[in-house]
């Protein structure tokens, strides 16, 4: 009977384990969840930045969904775009009322649809790969199980980082000049005769730089974090309050140390998209040192931790609903796949 199992489950299957496919639903419904919740939080920011210093036709912002930062392009002509919407806030709190009540509870999540593109096939890939390479490094390598958190989640970043940057690249090149999804191949033929292959990865240094030991960082602490307060508490480690307060406390500590590599990274985005809009060749990238030194000598050390409160605000509460969603989706499916494991022990060969 028990072979009979295996069989329907799959080769070498373990009704406690869950297979990638399930995993990939799993962070699927954690990428959209996070984005829904997060994206009112930065919505409401670029609102205020708006208030405060109107965007000039042509320049970028950045624009976050919880899941990935995106260069969003002024566009010309365009005075009834969304970030450009009259208002008058005093606050944050304010800014929600107001836009709710003027604009629709719709217009909170302005924006959003065409990062979704990007933002939740690059988590789908991320979290798939972390769980695939981290069981693989504790079954070969005893040796490295505590470590295995910690490389796994950097493996997994280098990855979906790798695969996605030459796709947001094109959405940015696209979105200033105004091509439709139709002239996709068009595009990128036009990217690399001009510039070459590499050229679609322009960029992705600072993006290694920054989120390669952002997730290492966060992948080991979540980790020891969840074993330590299950123990602790005695809960279950894939209860929702563990998972929920451990993935916030990872990710606060996480986009922390990794502060300085963010300002960089948002600097050297906002300039290669401005460069895009005005049709230019870019310019040979400077390195992160040279990026560093030169926000210090414009702002002091304290311009690298410039916005570390709004970083703190948007990243703790966007990895606490992913990993949670996340993990409360791997432990359904678990349980699913138990329940089917025993119905078909039941009914027998």
């Amino acid at each position: 009977r028990f072979s009979l199992t295996m069989t329907f489950l799959g080769p070498g299957s373990d009704p406690n384990r869950i297979t990638p496919i399930q995993q990939m639903i799993a962070s699927c419904s954690g990428a959209i969840l996070t984005s829904l919740f997060v994206t009112p939080l930065d919505v409401v920011k670029i609102r205020l930045q708006a208030q405060k210093h109107p965007f000039p036709k042509g320049k970028c912002f950045v624009y976050c969904n919880g899941l990935m930062d995106h260069i969003c392009v002024c566009e010309n002509g365009n005075s009834k775009a969304w970030y450009k919407a009259p208002g008058h806030f005093t606050g944050t709190l304010d800014a929600f009322m107001k836009i709710i009540r003027r604009e629709g509870l719709r217009s909170l999540w302005s924006g959003l649809p065409p990062t979704l593109v990007m933002a939740v096939p690059a988590t789908v890939i991320y979290f798939t790969c972390y769980d695939q390479l981290c069981a693989a490094l504790r079954a070969n390598v005893g040796g490295l199980s505590e470590q295995a958190p910690l490389l796994a989640g950097a493996i997994a970043r280098l990855g979906s980082a790798t695969v996605i940057s030459p796709l947001e690249l094109i959405r940015t090149k696209m979105q200033a000049q105004k091509q439709s999804y139709g002239q996709l191949s068009e595009c990128v033929r036009s990217a690399v005769h001009n510039e070459g292959w590499l050229s679609l990865w322009r960029g992705l240094g600072p993006t290694l730089l920054r989120d390669v030991p952002f997730s290492a960082l966060y992948w080991y602490n979540y980790e020891w974090g969840k074993r330590w307060l299950s123990t602790r508490c005695n809960w279950g480690e894939s209860s929702f309050l563990v998972t929920f307060t451990v993935g916030a406390l990872s990710g606060s500590v996480a986009a922390v140390l990794t502060l300085p590599f963010d300002v960089v990274k948002t600097r050297r985005q906002v300039e290669l998209g401005e460069l895009q809009i005005m049709n230019l060749p870019a310019k040979v990238s400077p390195t992160t040192y040279h990026v560093m030194k030169r926000i210090v000598t414009e702002n002091g050390v304290k311009g690298l931790f410039a916005g570390f409160l709004p970083r703190l605000i948007k990243v703790a509460p966007a990895c606490a609903i992913m990993i949670s969603t996340y993990e409360y989706g791997k432990a359904f499916f678990r349980q699913h796949n138990r329940e089917r494991a025993a119905a078909l022990l039941r009914a027998g060969p």
